[in-house]
């Protein structure tokens, strides 16, 4: 089993005709996801990679080839359009990429969303993986291999590195989800952790955090208080230097608050076992 996406799911690519696009759609086909339509306004009635349809619009796709999924590879000056028109269009995930969106206009995002019911995983994100049944986004497909492990990560690179590193010990994934670093987001840790604690093929959880934010520390006490699946966790940032901003916009620290030690902290608190890096946790996880 999986969360958020599998082998059912039927994609839909705004931005399929761009340069990212097409070569991430045409990485997605080839390990096996159901890449169903892109959407590319003026675009409509072309064919990319021989067998993919392009729209003008989202509706238009949704209706013609019933996806349920869409991915967003359009600049940050559109994006927020691009959210919009696959929201009204009935999708029920959306996926965005898309770095630079400003905070302002995602607080209005994920307030439409809500409205509608719609969950987005992003902005600014690698998207998402269910090993030997679908990807959506840019997550290499052959650094992974299916199994009980969920892993949840604001960062994109150090969760490659966790997801080769478990490979190499030939520990599977049920899916991992890259929530991105910004501090809008339109899908939390808290609710992917509920998500895994409720999918009965996912036996563990890896959290991958960040300095910045409390949101290493409000999940610390969501695993204390609800989740029974023991989780692993590594923060990133632990030897950034003090009063300096770096990483996502979401990785600030100020006022004292959101340094690693902090979250780490809090989440030793929670009875989870936290790695000094990402390579240690294969030997984590094989403890709980």
């Amino acid at each position: 089993m999986s969360i958020l996406i599998n082998k059912d799911t039927r994609l839909l690519v705004q931005g399929i005709t761009g340069k990212q696009g097409l070569f991430h759609s045409e990485l997605m086909l080839e390990y096996g996801t159901q890449v169903v339509a892109g959407a590319t306004p003026g675009k409509g009635g072309q064919w990319v990679l021989e067998r993919v349809p392009v729209f003008d619009s989202v509706d238009t796709a949704v209706k013609t080839t019933g996806a349920n999924t869409s991915l967003i590879f359009v600049p940050a000056r559109f994006a927020v359009d691009a959210i919009f028109e696959a929201a009204d269009a009935g999708i029920d995930l959306i996926v965005c990429l898309t770095e630079w969106i400003p905070i302002k206009d995602m607080i209005i995002v994920r307030h439409y969303l809500d409205q509608k019911g719609v969950r987005m995983v992003g902005p600014n994100c690698p998207g998402l993986i269910t090993p030997g049944e679908a990807k959506v986004g840019i997550i290499a497909g052959n650094i992974a291999i299916p199994g009980d492990i969920g892993i949840v990560s604001k960062s994109g690179t150090l969760t490659y590195e966790v997801l080769f590193a478990l490979k190499q010990e030939q520990m599977g994934v049920s899916t991992c989800v890259g929530i991105g670093g910004d501090p809008i987001q339109g899908t939390n840790f808290i609710d992917v952790l509920q998500m895994f604690e409720e999918d009965a093929q996912t036996d563990k959880v890896v959290l991958m955090g960040e300095i910045g934010g409390n949101a290493e520390e409000e999940a610390a006490e969501f695993i204390s208080a609800r989740m029974t699946k023991p989780v692993v966790a590594f923060v990133a940032g632990q030897t950034a230097p003090p009063g300096k901003r770096m990483g996502h916009a979401g990785a600030i620290v100020e006022g004292g608050t959101g340094t690693a030690q902090e979250k780490i902290a809090a989440l030793k608190a929670a009875n989870v076992r936290v790695a000094r890096h990402p390579e240690e946790i294969p030997d984590l996880l094989k403890q709980v």
